[in-house]
C-alpha cells in the first residue's frame, strides 16, 4: 500500500473529490445545533468548520487530530455527542461496523451523523476492480455498498434522513481530463442519480419510547367538568299545583 488517503487528496483527483465534500458539509452541519461535535478521520480537513456547535473535535489515531484516539474505541462518554461527521473512514476501517456501533454509543438520542464514502457501483468501484491488491488510496479500501450501509445504520438505530451523490465524472488522474468531462457532474443527479464516484448520508440517532411531552388535554378537560355548577331539580308548573293543592 502506497501513500494515505491524506497525499491522495492532495492530487488534482483528490482535489476534485475535496472541494465538493468541504462545500457539502460546510452547507449540512451549519443547520444542526447542540453542544458536541465530533470529526473521525482527515484531521487536516476542518470539515466542522461551518459547524455552530460551540464544541468541535477530531478525533485521529496519529498526531494530527485534536483526539488521538482508535476510531473504534471512542474515549467520550455514552450519548454526549450531538454530531458525529464521517469522512471516508469506513472503507479504510479494519471494523467498520465497529466504528459505526461506537458512533451510536456516543451520540445522544436524537443526535445526528453524516458520512461520506466512495461508490462501489460507479466508474470509480469500476476502476478500483482493476487495482492491484497493494494499489494506492483510496483504491486500495473496501468501497462499501449505500444499500449495505443503510442496513447496518438501521440495525444499529438510525433512521436515514437524506443524502446525495457526486463526483459522477471519471477518475481520471489529470486536470484536464476531468475539465473536459466536467458536464457530467451537472447530468449526473439527473441521468445517473447512483453512479456518483461518492455519496454521503445523514442519519438520525432514534431510541425506542421516546415521545414528545404534551399538556394532558383530558386531565385539563375533567379538571374544568368538576368545576362546572351543578344542575338544578326543575319542578314545571303541574307537580307545584299538586302539592299545593296536597297542603290545603
Amino acid at each position: 500500500m502506497n501513500g494515505s488517503l491524506q497525499q491522495w487528496l492532495a492530487t488534482p483527483l483528490g482535489q476534485h473529490v475535496l472541494a465538493r465534500e468541504q462545500d457539502y458539509f460546510d452547507r449540512v452541519v451549519a443547520n444542526i445545533f447542540g453542544f458536541n461535535a465530533l470529526q473521525l478521520g482527515l484531521p487536516e480537513q476542518n470539515l466542522l468548520r461551518n459547524c455552530r456547535i460551540p464544541k468541535c473535535y477530531t478525533v485521529a489515531g496519529d498526531t494530527g487530530g485534536k483526539v488521538i484516539a482508535d476510531v473504534a474505541s471512542l474515549p467520550f462518554t455514552s450519548q454526549s455527542i450531538d454530531l458525529v461527521v464521517i469522512p471516508h473512514v469506513l472503507e479504510f476501517a479494519s471494523h467498520p461496523h465497529q466504528v459505526l456501533r461506537e458512533v451510536a454509543r456516543v451520540l445522544m438520542p436524537e443526535g445526528r451523523v453524516i458520512l461520506s464514502g466512495f461508490n462501489p457501483w460507479s466508474l470509480w468501484g469500476a476502476r478500483r476492480k482493476f487495482q492491484h491488491a497493494d494499489a494506492e488510496y483510496p483504491w486500495c479500501g473496501q468501497f462499501i455498498n449505500l444499500p449495505r450501509l443503510k442496513d447496518w445504520l438501521s440495525l444499529l438505530g438510525f433512521e436515514t434522513e437524506a443524502g446525495r451523490m457526486c463526483c459522477y465524472a471519471p477518475p481520471f488522474s489529470r486536470e484536464q481530463w476531468l475539465q473536459r468531462f466536467a458536464f457530467m457532474e451537472a447530468a449526473g443527479d439527473r441521468w445517473w442519480a447512483m453512479g456518483g464516484g461518492v455519496y454521503f448520508v445523514q442519519a438520525i440517532k432514534r431510541v425506542q419510547g421516546m415521545r414528545l411531552i404534551t399538556p394532558n388535554w383530558r386531565e385539563s378537560a375533567s379538571k374544568v367538568t368538576a368545576m362546572a355548577p351543578a344542575a338544578r331539580n326543575v319542578v314545571n308548573l303541574n307537580q307545584y299545583r299538586k302539592l299545593k293543592h296536597t297542603d290545603e
